[in-house]
């Protein structure tokens, strides 16, 4: 299977919406292609279906017999993508560090370096007794981010 073949008819399909953008192409064994797509609003079926479309009608399987896999990401998985950051702007994400930091807050911003997180947090007052409610922002280098996740609230 040529890869290069496969690889530009699923750049042409995602070309012909500029909101759309792909996460993942993979070869697998047994000549199955993996094509994971998303968008800045979402992607439906609809489109899933024409990227599918796209490359399977312009391979011939006479010549080679394949698998096609056209699919969106699942919520659950981890962020692969600076546009899958941008995307979720404003949402509650979980981020773990090469270090082993964890933090949990609203991304607010995504550049091309890093991301920034923020959250309210409970800290004892730094005079006399109780608590206060302090704002706190992190800023992460996308290299030193091990796994960042959107968390999945129900209101």
């Amino acid at each position: 299977m040529n890869q290069d073949i496969v690889r530009q008819l699923v750049e042409e399909a995602l070309a012909e919406n500029e909101k759309l953008f792909l996460i993942e192409l993979s070869f697998l064994a047994d000549n199955k292609i993996y094509v994971e797509v998303d968008g800045d609003t979402g992607i439906n079926l609809k489109e899933c279906i024409r990227i599918s479309r796209n490359v399977e009608h312009n391979l011939d399987r006479e010549e080679e017999d394949f698998s096609l896999e056209v699919t969106s990401p699942d919520i659950s998985k981890p962020l692969k993508v600076l546009r899958q950051y941008t995307k979720n702007i404003g949402r509650t994400l979980q981020v773990s560090t090469l270090e082993g930091e964890k933090f949990e807050g609203i991304l607010t911003l995504a550049n091309d370096n890093h991301i920034t997180l923020e959250w309210k947090a409970r800290e004892p007052k730094p005079i006399g007794k109780g608590k206060v409610t302090v704002q706190k922002t992190v800023e992460i280098a996308y290299k030193n981010i091990r796994e960042a996740k959107v968390k999945i609230i129900f209101n």
